[in-house]
């Protein structure tokens, strides 16, 4: 089963993936309230991350297990204290899952490590997303191959070798239904460092689904994705960058959410095809281009000039192109003032 036909989701714009991350702040009913917004906002779904601190890292709060870096959102913080503070934990799965499906919104999951994709089997999710600091994990990736069901990975920080190896490891071990986000690894990521024109390409490269995992403030990088191809947007999301979170700073709040689906909605439906054919709703204003007429009244006999024939709106005269051909010649009978010239008022 594909991706697209999980739900029934808007096929006239990108799949909109709400990640909620660690954004529930260690509160179920918080968790389920996200849910709950993500879905009146018009998304196709809600994901979380399926890991524990143990299954992430090591406890140790020194040297590279300590965030120090001054531009880090997370300075000060060990790794293995910030995922516990992050994690959705594993008995919360069920109840978001269950809310989603209540909503008519497919409920998935990132899983971080072997142990995780299994426990989501356990859940029966519908399809698997790959973090990008995990797209080098091949078994980990073979892992969630073998189940069958379609995968989502997200591309930062790989180069071209890296992914021809995720593609190929995907592929051989069972995945038929593969989408590469492109993606920047940076909290939160700079327009400028986007590198948008690179969905197309990776689709002809490799043949899949293409889409963008979207770490931007707002909703600018996103909706532009859909005019390179876009099929799958992924933003974080919270119900208020004021109350905290993770990685509140760069996700979207409900009203921008209920934005980012209106707004790709209407840049796909603004694609259409290559046409320079007139539209059908183009027809009204036809009356409103320019053409000839009559600007002063003339009696039979007079010339054609400057002043009483100009080029003016409405557009029921002749075309504006046989002006300087009509300049000079004589009108067959009087004519008034706001007439639309035609071939048979003229010699």
């Amino acid at each position: 089963m594909e991706l697209y036909d999980l739900c029934h989701t808007n096929k006239s714009r990108p799949f909109i993936i709400a990640e909620m991350s660690g954004n529930h702040n260690q509160s179920l009913e918080r968790a389920l309230e996200i849910v709950d917004a993500a879905a009146a906002a018009g998304v196709d779904a809600l994901k979380i991350q399926t890991y524990t601190a143990d299954t992430m890292t090591l406890d140790i709060d020194t040297g590279e297990f300590f965030i120090a870096d001054k531009d880090s959102l997370w300075k000060g913080e060990s790794l293995y204290h910030l995922y516990e503070k992050a994690h959705t934990p594993w008995e919360w799965h069920k109840p978001i899952f269950d809310r989603c499906r209540e909503h008519g919104i497919i409920g998935f999951s990132t899983p971080f490590d072997d142990s995780a994709v299994d426990f989501l089997e356990e859940l029966g999710v519908p399809c698997y997303k790959i973090a990008s600091f995990e797209n080098v994990d091949l078994p980990l990736i073979k892992k969630a191959a073998r189940t069958g069901k379609p995968m989502i990975v997200s591309t930062g920080m790989t180069n071209l070798a890296e992914l021809e190896e995720l593609v190929t490891t995907a592929r051989e071990n069972g995945c038929t239904d593969l989408t590469l986000l492109k993606c920047t690894s940076s909290y939160p990521a700079t327009p400028e460092g986007t590198n948008l024109m690179t969905i197309p390409h990776m689709r002809e490269l490799f043949g899949c689904k293409v889409g963008l995992s979207d770490h931007t403030l707002g909703i600018g990088a996103a909706v532009a994705s859909v005019a390179l191809g876009a099929d799958v947007i992924e933003k974080h999301f919270t119900l208020s960058r004021a109350e905290g979170g993770v990685d509140s700073a760069f996700s979207l709040e409900p009203r921008e959410m209920v934005r980012l689906v209106r707004e790709c909605e209407t840049a796909a439906l603004a694609l259409g095809t290559v046409s320079y054919a007139m539209q059908t709703q183009e027809k009204k204003s036809l009356q409103f281009r320019r053409s000839l007429y009559i600007a002063e009244d003339m009696k039979a006999g007079d010339v054609l000039t400057a002043q009483n024939m100009r080029r003016i709106r409405p557009g029921f005269g002749l075309a504006p192109k046989y002006y300087d051909a009509l300049l000079g010649r004589k009108v067959k009978r009087d004519v008034k003032r706001g007439t639309p010239l035609a071939w048979d008022l003229v010699e």
